[in-house]
């Protein structure tokens, strides 16, 4: 029996998503897209995540020979090095990288004139595809250097739905919810556990620890979700957006509201 954090946000995200692909279906000529994937397939990403891969694999058998018949908290003491010592590779190694296709993707993005550019997945229609222009800067010689303008303003708001998550009330709320639904589940093994040679009994108990479960959630976290959906809605109706999307969407540009949909939220 396993039951994930049920954080409001994951409930906003679905309302988020679905909105999304209707609405990005519009003949607004100054959305692009770009495909992750085809740029992360790119020989250079894959060599560097390869290399980056095996250092990681060098680290864990180091950690567990360390590691070896220590106890949990030393176990635990001795992870932090290794961690720091993955995260430095990983940021050595793909750093540049990055920040090379940040720069081919503003550079498009400047030379497209296009006002925010989103990931391909969450479009059905419409927009300007301009994957092949930014691999084509990546792999040019030399430097990328990014134009100095900022994009212009966008009609395409986003929300950075981590930082909504800490909202005092809805952190509250959440944390709330997982030590319920944490004491629920424990109830329902333990009784669970009484009614072993009884299936249909484990069966009944189980369907009873979900209703309880889900009847909190819809109690505790649904009101939740609808007064965020109200924030951004409201927020984006005063900046005239015509799409809210999450921020893990939006690759460039794009009109950050999450300031102001945390303060209409508190």
């Amino acid at each position: 029996m396993h039951i994930s954090k049920p954080l409001v946000i994951a409930a906003l995200a679905a309302i988020l998503c679905a909105a999304a692909p209707a609405a990005i279906a519009a003949d607004l000529s100054d959305i692009g897209f770009i495909d992750q994937a085809a740029i992360g397939a790119l020989p250079q990403f894959a060599r560097a995540n390869a290399e980056v891969a095996q250092y990681k694999s060098q680290l864990d058998a180091q950690y567990a020979a360390a590691a070896r018949g220590k106890s949990q908290s030393e176990q635990q003491r001795l992870a932090g090095p290794y961690q720091q010592k993955f995260f430095n590779r990983q940021r050595e190694v793909l750093g540049p990288l990055f920040a090379r296709a940040q720069a081919a993707i503003a550079q498009t993005a400047s030379s497209q004139r296009l006002s925010v550019i989103v990931d391909k997945r969450i479009v059905v229609y419409g927009g300007q595809d301009v994957t092949k222009n930014v691999i084509d800067l990546i792999d040019e010689p030399g430097a990328v250097v990014p134009p100095s303008a900022t994009p212009p303003p966008s009609e395409i708001g986003f929300v950075d739905q981590g930082q909504i998550d800490q909202v005092p009330k809805i952190k509250q709320a959440n944390d709330d919810f997982v030590k319920f639904a944490a004491t629920q589940r424990q109830n329902a093994i333990r009784d669970m556990a009484g009614a072993k040679n009884n299936p249909q009994q484990q069966q009944q108990i189980f369907q009873r620890y979900q209703k309880i479960v889900s009847d909190q959630q819809d109690k505790t976290l649904k009101p939740l979700v609808d007064q965020t959906r109200n924030a951004i809605s409201k927020v984006a109706q005063q900046k005239n957006l015509i799409l809210v999307v999450d921020r893990s969407d939006v690759i460039y540009g794009g009109t950050d509201i999450t300031s102001d949909v945390q303060n209409a939220l508190k």
